[in-house]
């Protein structure tokens, strides 16, 4: 059953390796294209023939055809339900239908169907006021230049109050905010497009704030306002040059974009969406072409010209090089920390901000040791995004931010080292956002439909392929351990499954070929467990010594019971792996697994007679024993045998144990204490808390605790550098991340309780990493038009220079009041640029009507 998912999964890499890989240096391709900035370069008229055609036709083209079918144009969350962006985006194109004359009657028709049937879905509640900023700036402005092209936009009752408070929350905007102001971001002038005509006057502040390449703030829409406003020749080759290369796909929110940061969404998607291991040579590739980006100092003496932007895209590099094994400095990203005007921006805007803090925050996940300024970064942006949670704002997507929030939420609430990557994968494939790559001006930037779906075709069917396999290997690992007689002992704790789970949740991430690696980790761990249960809660110390002996002399004559039980499971164990390892590399490492085995044995008799006996050990000497009985060395060292490269033979003798193999002994040692140390007070046992409150007398146990836990995070970062960076040892990397995944897994069972010894805390997380399906829902489709179905823009008739005349919003209530607009210019007796009047045509009055 597994084969044909396996072909079908192997296939589907092939063809993305093909499509997406091959345009991977094509950034503009990878970001969905953006409906409302695509219509407001259709809105630009042609300088030959104003009143017939639009100077970028391929853009009214790309309109006309991508009109969905509950009549929406706009941006799709993940799983392709609308946001709150499809609103202005429908009015924008359905503008632009009308404008021109074109398209089939029914699809303005049901745009307008589709706005007033989902305002009330994507805007109405009773907190009117929250509404993002950046809506509240352009769907006015789209409703107002809706009415000027003769669109009467009729609301039903229920929502009208909704819909005024939204303009006057653009009003109160329009008042307060300068155009380049330092308060708020992005500035008021980065919505050139939706500001009234009045604004257009500013030319000389539009000229100033146009980037080298012509662009305002890359900025397509409000570029393409400012081209209309003054005639602008670095603004018209801006425009062009975009058209050129994108407009047959429909135009980006954003132009150019970084190469670089597009390559990092990609590799980061592909990690997040659980695929990195179908594309290692692809990320390898990419990672060092950044990296040398990076080093090259004449490459980033040229920001991206958007500082959100950049420390975006800088957090995120760090994240991904430092995971890599790149050397980079924590001030490639951390730089904002001496920017006073960002840090006060981000303080101001903390919901615009959101996606960058994310990463931020991410980036200082991989915190070495004395790294400070990321101790102070990962402070800054856990407060900022604490706010964020807070203020009771729905951020700038809305619909999606919901979503978004409880992305933030995970995060704050479960540390990374915590996390079981097979479950984060999950949380990522179903979460709606999990396309939305950073913030752009109004909602997320988001990977381009074709190349999302792909991915999430085979993010689906990998999740449920590993599924499959860890199913499989589960009833195998059930049935091994009561073959051994392990699974009933009549004592201690069962945990076959919790033992698999931690396995293939925090450690499965190369499939299938690695299945041996977790079953081996998996019986090692279920024998552990039984073995450390009979030494501490079951066996007489004269049985306790019987077995410890056994296991030295590795002859298990003379035992019985449970002794006998353990010894046979545990001879059978590695005669099964000696004679594996020695199949496939031709060395036998019998003695070597005898040895550390009975290392382990040896320290649970040890503490076995320190309990039995009533003896205190030192901290140094309580330390040096728990360090080997908590067996977490037995497992990965066992395990890294079989890896390739596999373990040195010399790193198996307790004299050579590396850095990162005696950092992993400590630091799941004390979180098992931090957890146990109130059980063991009542025990009469030893343990880390305990013998620290002994040798400090003033001391308490809360300091007690909070020292234990300050050497536990001061070694998980020096364990986090051996793992992730050369020059520390000779060990393979495959054996340096194995370690780091037994780390995440111990971290995962003890770091705010002992979920191990829980028979029910993991059940959730035990059913969804095997059991449950994954929950998707089904994107909306396009209506199916054909270019020659639709009509051409038709003529417009002569116009007299009194029918575009500056005009009054007047809001009529039947059978109530009238509620004055402030005065508001559309551009109707500017000339757009052009030498020649061309204007868009406006009805004497502007009137939106209520049910």
């Amino acid at each position: 059953m597994e084969l044909p998912q396996l072909c079908n999964i192997q296939a589907l890499v092939k063809e993305i390796k093909g499509g997406m890989f091959s345009n991977i240096d094509y950034p503009n391709s990878f970001v969905s294209p953006s409906a409302y900035d695509t219509a407001w370069l259709a809105m630009i008229p042609d300088s030959e023939q104003p009143f017939s055609r639009p100077m970028f036709e391929n853009c009214l083209n790309w309109v006309l055809n991508n009109q969905r079918e509950d009549g929406s144009w706009g941006e799709l969350d993940g799983h392709g339900n609308n946001t709150i962006e499809s609103l202005p985006a429908t009015l924008a194109c359905i503008i632009v239908l009308k404008r021109w004359n074109s398209g089939n009657p029914h699809q303005i028709q049901n745009g307008l169907d589709y706005v007033r049937a989902n305002v009330e879905k994507l805007v109405g509640d009773n907190n009117y006021e929250q509404r993002p900023r950046w809506f509240a700036i352009v769907f006015p402005a789209m409703l107002e230049l809706a009415s000027a092209v003769g669109l009467e936009i009729v609301f039903p009752h229920p929502i009208r109050g909704a819909v005024i408070d939204i303009l006057n929350q653009r009003q109160q905007i329009l008042d307060s905010e300068e155009l380049v102001g330092k308060n708020h971001y992005p500035p008021l002038l980065a919505y050139l497009e939706a500001l009234p005509p009045l604004y257009d006057a500013h030319q000389e502040q539009i000229a100033k704030r146009l980037s080298f390449d012509g662009s305002l703030f890359h900025s397509p829409s409000a570029t393409a306002r400012a081209y209309m406003a003054t005639g602008n020749d670095k603004c018209l080759a801006y425009l062009q040059s975009l058209v050129q290369t994108c407009a047959d796909d429909g135009v980006p929110p954003l132009y150019p974009i970084d190469e670089d940061l597009m390559k990092l969404c990609i590799v980061n998607q592909l990690q997040r969406l659980g695929l990195a291991e179908h594309f290692l040579q692809e990320i390898k590739d990419v990672l060092a072409q950044v990296y040398r980006n990076y080093k090259n100092e004449e490459l980033s003496a040229n920001p991206i010209n958007s500082e959100p932007t950049q420390l975006y895209k800088d957090s995120l590099a760090f994240q991904l090089l430092r995971m890599h094994g790149y050397s980079v400095s924590p001030w490639t990203f951390c730089w904002f920390l001496n920017n006073p005007e960002i840090l006060d921006e981000i303080e101001k805007n903390p919901e615009y901000f959101s996606s960058v803090m994310l990463n931020v925050y991410r980036a200082t996940d991989l915190m070495f040791a004395e790294e400070y300024e990321l101790q102070e970064a990962r402070s800054f942006a856990r407060k900022s995004l604490e706010k964020t949670m807070t203020t009771g704002s729905r951020g700038p997507d809305d619909v999606t931010f919901t979503s978004f929030r409880k992305v933030i939420e995970h995060e704050l609430d479960f540390p990374w080292l915590t996390r079981m990557e097979h479950l984060e994968y999950r949380m990522w494939i179903e979460e709606k956002d999990m396309n939305a790559l950073w913030m752009g001006k109004a909602s997320f930037h988001r990977l381009s439909c074709s190349y999302n779906d792909k991915l999430m075709q085979l993010a689906i069917q990998n999740y449920g392929f590993r599924q499959l396999v860890y199913k499989r290997e589960l009833e195998e690992l059930k049935r091994w351990s009561r073959d051994n007689n392990l699974s009933d002992m009549g004592f201690g704790r069962e945990k076959t499954t919790y033992c698999y789970f931690a396995t293939a949740a925090a450690i499965g991430v190369s499939l299938p070929y690695d299945s041996h690696v977790r079953l081996i980790l998996a019986k090692s761990a279920i024998l552990i467990t039984v073995a450390d249960d009979f030494f501490d809660m079951e066996g007489s110390l004269n049985e306790l010594k019987s077995l410890a002996d056994a296991v030295k002399r590795w002859d298990g004559k003379g035992l019985s019971g449970h002794s006998k039980t353990i010894f046979g499971a545990l001879d059978s164990l590695v005669s099964e792996l000696a004679e594996k390892h020695l199949q496939q590399q031709g060395r036998d490492i019998t003695n070597d697994l005898k040895d550390i085995w009975y290392e382990t044995f040896a320290s649970w008799l040890t503490e076995a007679t320190w309990s039995k006996s009533g003896r205190t050990p030192s901290m140094e000497e309580y330390l040096e024993t728990g360090m080997i009985s908590i067996a977490a060395h037995t497992l990965v060292l066992t395990a890294s045998c079989f890896l390739n490269p596999s373990l040195p033979n010399y790193k198996f003798r307790p004299a050579q144990y590396d850095t990162v193999t005696k950092l992993l002994m400590l630091v799941p040692r004390l979180l098992n204490d931090i957890q146990s140390y109130q059980k063991e007070i009542a025990d009469g046992k030893q343990n880390s808390v305990i013998l620290y409150l002994r040798e400090n007398p003033e001391a308490d146990i809360e300091d007690s605790v909070a020292y234990v836990r300050e050497l536990i995070a001061t070694k998980e970062k020096e364990l986090l550098e051996h793992a992730l960076m050369d020059g520390f040892s000779d060990l393979p990397r495959p054996c340096k991340q194995l370690h780091l995944f037994c780390m995440k897994a111990f971290q995962m069972f003890f770091h705010s309780s002992n979920r191990y010894d829980s028979n029910t805390e993991m059940i959730d997380d035990v059913q969804k990493a095997f059991y449950i399906p994954l929950k998707l829902q089904t994107p909306k489709p396009l209506i199916k038009l054909m270019l020659n179905q639709l009509p051409l823009p038709l003529h417009h008739h002569s116009r007299s220079k009194n029918d575009y005349q500056s005009v009054a919003n007047c809001f009529n209530i039947y059978g109530k009041r009238s509620l004055a607009a402030p005065r508001v210019r559309w551009p109707v007796s500017r000339n757009f640029g052009y030498k020649n009047n061309i204007v868009m045509g406006v009805p004497p009055k502007i009137r939106f009507s209520f049910f």
